[in-house]
């Protein structure tokens, strides 16, 4: 592949259409051509020409930068793969009501995470939170963050100001049980990365760099508490490469109530795609249904948020932080277990739902059974 011509051509087309708002994403399907290309993004930048907009996207040999007006140039079309670069919210209600009850939320209490504290915490699991950031100061999350990333403003720290990535956080592995809150697993590490903006929304790109600090930071799981209903093939890419690594990826069903259809990335198969409970025991009427994997606490979960205040909130981003929690718990248990040992475990051990017209090929999340599932198995 000719790199140079190749960027030349990147170039001339984005200047053409400096306007455009929309972006795209562009896979090599070679090594060898991504190899060239990002050595001749190298020498182009110590010639000063940054090809503004255009980011590496290691993790998928791709890049991504505003969408070139014109197609890929016929000749290369079958060595880059390009899609639209979509957008992604957060998986959340509305921002619900400030919340005063703290201590051991219900939610926590109802996975029987209390129960195994004798035996686990979660102690030196690493937890990546792709999401709006976190609030660094909130006095339940002090002892509970590492280092993390802002893929937005590169420079700053990843602070959460949107509430939600504080929110999630706070369900993982908040530890203030004297007079704070506490989380699933409260010695598990929490590395924020924040993808998303004020109001909630990412590029897909957003979410494949934060995958790909991920990897490279060797977490062992990732919380993805958002979603999309269009399928992005660089997305899934993004899922499956982490995946091999070694990295369990969580991911939320969304929240339009529908019957048989959950979002991206949790409709991915390479995840564990969660639906929300209620404290019943129930599904919660907003959660999407179809293929679920768990089933977690999701409706009114009371949890961090940002200045140091509580808030309860709604939606299958608060189900899946459950699950991430309970997997942290499971993994400093039991180390060593692949992504697809311990998905298999997290859905064999899940408690029947409660009701006439719950799902049958999924149940609700339980830690206690989790961990005897684990001795039994393996």
């Amino acid at each position: 592949m000719n790199a140079c011509g190749f960027l030349d051509w990147l170039h001339d087309s984005l200047n053409a259409g400096k306007h455009s708002k929309r972006r795209s994403i562009l896979r090599f399907a070679s090594h060898r051509d991504y190899r060239q290309l990002l050595h001749e993004l190298q020498t182009r930048k110590r010639r000063g020409d940054k090809l503004r907009g255009v980011r590496q996207l290691g993790l998928i040999r791709g890049i991504s930068c505003p969408s070139p007006p014109e197609a890929v140039p016929r000749h290369w079309g079958n060595r880059i793969r390009c899609e639209e670069d979509g957008a992604v919210r957060v998986h959340a209600l509305s921002r619900g009501s400030v919340a005063l009850d703290k201590g051991i939320p219900w939610g926590v209490r109802h996975i029987q995470a209390p129960d195994a504290w004798s035996k686990t915490t979660g102690h030196n699991v690493h937890v990546g939170v792709i999401d709006t950031g976190i609030d660094f100061m909130h006095p339940d999350l002090q002892h509970s963050i590492d280092r993390g990333i802002n893929l937005i403003y590169r420079t700053e720290p990843p602070y959460d100001d949107n509430g939600h990535g504080t929110h999630i956080a706070g369900t993982i592995a908040a530890a203030n049980r004297l007079e704070g809150m506490i989380g699933v697993a409260p010695r598990a590490t929490i590395h924020p990365v924040k993808a998303f903006d004020q109001n909630g929304t990412a590029y897909v790109s957003d979410i494949i760099l934060g995958l790909d600090w991920c990897v490279r930071n060797r977490m062992h799981i990732v919380n993805m508490s958002f979603g999309m209903q269009t399928r992005s093939n660089s997305l899934l890419q993004a899922v499956m490469n982490a995946n091999q690594a070694g990295v369990i990826v969580v991911a939320s069903s969304g929240n339009d109530g529908r019957s048989s259809e959950i979002d991206y990335p949790a409709r991915y198969g390479h995840t564990i795609a969660v639906g929300a409970t209620t404290e019943q025991g129930r599904v919660a009427p907003f959660t999407n249904r179809g293929p679920i994997d768990i089933y977690a606490p999701g409706d009114k979960i009371v949890s961090a948020w940002l200045d140091g205040k509580y808030r309860e909130m709604s939606g299958t981003s608060m189900a899946t932080s459950h699950v991430s929690g309970a997997i942290a718990l499971l993994i400093a248990y039991r180390p060593g277990l692949s992504p697809a040992q311990i998905k298999e475990i997290v859905k064999q051990s899940a408690k029947t739902l409660r009701g006439s017209n719950a799902p049958r090929a999924a149940g609700e999340l339980n830690v206690m059974r989790m961990l005897k599932a684990v001795d039994r198995i393996f």
